[in-house]
């Protein structure tokens, strides 16, 4: 008889300054602010994917390790917006959706097709609008992109490959979950699929 071990599912609105991780295993991270001061997750819940610790948004955390890599699979659309420096034009809106070089641990990777679009709103969703320079240094304006890979830190090095570097970067959507919750804040669910 096989014993159907009950997991656990979190929803979480990963706020800026903090890591992926929720307990400090390296001592050199002394001073940095971890995901376990925001809910008493249990013992073994794992972070799917990560966001670094200047990016925010949403992040899915499980105590189950299939489902983590189900949804770190191309099977699954991460959407992210990134406010870049600049007014991003037509042309590094193309050269995104049709793939650019990067570099991936010293090696040139060139990323694969995704949807790329300018946005004008962000006020559908709940993050604060967190001033991340003062307006005297040139325009701003926001992109979505949407991916169905995840290489290191790689929607900042996409947007820096075509001349508009991200300034901001917050994680909306991943398949069909949205961001719906306030910065800070978790959500337990029975499952993904809700």
């Amino acid at each position: 008889m096989q014993v159907q071990e009950n997991h656990q599912h979190f929803i979480l609105h990963k706020p800026y300054g903090y890591l992926s991780q929720l307990i400090n295993n390296q001592n050199k991270r002394k001073n940095k602010r971890l995901l376990g001061e925001l809910f008493d997750f249990p013992e073994r819940t794992m972070a799917i994917g990560r966001l670094d610790e200047n990016s925010e948004g949403l992040l899915l955390l499980t105590t189950n390790g299939k489902v983590s890599e189900e949804i770190r699979s191309a099977k699954f659309e991460k959407e992210y917006y990134a406010q870049v420096d600049g007014l991003i034009t037509t042309q590094a809106l193309k050269q995104l959706q049709e793939g650019v070089e990067i570099g991936i641990h010293g090696t040139k990777y060139k990323t694969k097709p995704c949807i790329v679009k300018n946005i004008s709103n962000v006020s559908d969703f709940p993050f604060a609008n967190r001033k991340v320079r003062d307006a005297r240094h040139g325009p701003m304006s926001w992109v979505s992109i949407t991916l169905t890979e995840g290489k290191f830190r790689q929607v900042r090095k996409m947007t820096a490959a075509v001349g508009f570097p991200t300034l901001r970067l917050v994680r909306v959507r991943i398949g069909s979950i949205l961001l719906k919750i306030e910065s800070g804040k978790v959500e337990e669910v029975a499952d993904f699929n809700n």
